[in-house]
Parts: C-alpha cells; structure tokens; sequence
C-alpha cells in the first residue's frame, strides 16, 4: 500500500474562515468527569468550514447538491500541479503545464500551502487564485474536481466568476487543503464528503495515497 498524506486542513476554534463567516465551535454536552457514562460533544460549524467541497448548487440554483453528486468524483487517480511563484493561475500556465491529457482531478499546489505549514492563523488577502480564463481552461479539458489549497478558488478581490464557471459546468471544488507535503505528480484522492441531503457543500476528510513510482 502507498503513503498515506492528510492533506486536510485540522478543524479548531479560532482557525481561518472566509472573513465574516463564523468560525467552527465544540462543545462538550457530557463528559465522564461531571458524571456522564460518556464523552459527548455537539459542533456549529458552516458547511465550507476547513477542508471542504463545493458541489454546483453552492452558486448555481437547481444544480446538483452534495448528496446527488456521484461518488466516484471524489475517488481515484489525481494530478498534483506546483505553481511557486505565481500571483494567479492562468490558463497559460495550465496549458504549460505539460498536465495527462486523460485527468479528471487536478489538485494546484501554490505558496498558499506554505502558510498551512507555517501555521499562518490569520487570513491572507495576497493568497493565489485562479483567473477566468484558467477556470474555463479547466472545463474545456474534461476536469471533474479541482482542487485548491486556500479558503476560495476565486480571489476575494475579484468576483466569484471562477466559481460559477466551474460549478455551471458540473465541476465539484475541493477547498482549503494543505499540500505543503506533497510533490508534484500522480496520486490517488479520497474526498467523501458527508451524505448531506440537499447541501451545497460539505466538509471533507482529503487524504492522498502516494503510488510507488512517485
């Protein structure tokens, strides 16, 4: 069996959000000290909190929610792509990118991960994302999920028009994972998100499996 890397982002109070999006909040209903048979904690949390996905109907109204996209879309062979320097992902750089003609995941690694493992706790407004022009590059090459490693695949400055370019598509997007591990190349993902019915997104645990030749 390959390596196993998390490359889910840990779920805490007082970690990053979306600015104005509450953070998520734990609390323990029982507990074996105060008497209790068992340990038991309640969590308030949005549905984009931490390592998540979007499914088409987070922006697009009568579009597949979470519990109706098919599983496979979140199983199986992935591409890890590195962009170190970059400021945006366009779609010169994607097409450059010498990606298999034959991928249906994209996983974009960026300095954006190098904030994960520092331990950054505030949010970023200089963070990479990606341009229009890449989010149609990405349609038009048959991607099913893509996946990003801050809190949106669009910048916060401007607009959210990759979003509803990739999800109008029927593309799922994978959000706010942490690649700061994880060399370019070949992987397997697993990315179930909950059985949530008629959600817009979910929560995710995201692991890769490393093949051997990597």
């Amino acid at each position: 069996m390959g390596k196993l890397i998390d490359i889910s982002v840990p779920v805490r109070e007082g970690m990053i959000v979306w600015p104005g999006d509450g953070g998520p909040r734990i609390t323990r209903l029982r507990s074996l000290e105060e008497g209790s048979h068992s340990n038991f904690s309640g969590m308030e949390c949005s549905l984009h909190t931490g390592t998540h996905i979007d499914a088409p109907l987070h922006f697009i109204s009568g579009a597949n929610s979470i519990d109706r996209v098919p599983l496979e879309v979140f199983i199986g062979p992935a591409q890890v792509l590195y962009f170190p320097d970059n400021e945006f992902i366009t779609a010169d750089d994607l097409e450059n990118s010498g990606l298999p003609d034959e991928t249906e995941r994209l996983l974009l690694k960026t300095r954006n991960s190098d904030w994960w493992k520092e331990g950054v706790m505030e949010f970023r407004e200089d963070y990479v994302a990606l341009t229009d022009d890449a989010a149609r590059w990405v349609v038009e090459h048959g991607i099913k999920l893509l996946g990003v490693d801050y809190l949106s695949i669009d910048h916060q400055v401007h607009g959210k028009n990759a979003h509803s370019i990739l999800l109008g598509a029927g593309l799922v997007l994978l959000e706010t994972i942490n690649l700061s591990g994880v060399e370019p190349g070949e992987y397997e993902l697993f990315s179930q998100p909950l059985n949530l019915i008629g959600a817009e997104g979910s929560p995710v645990r995201a692991v890769l499996k490393k093949y051997q030749d990597n």
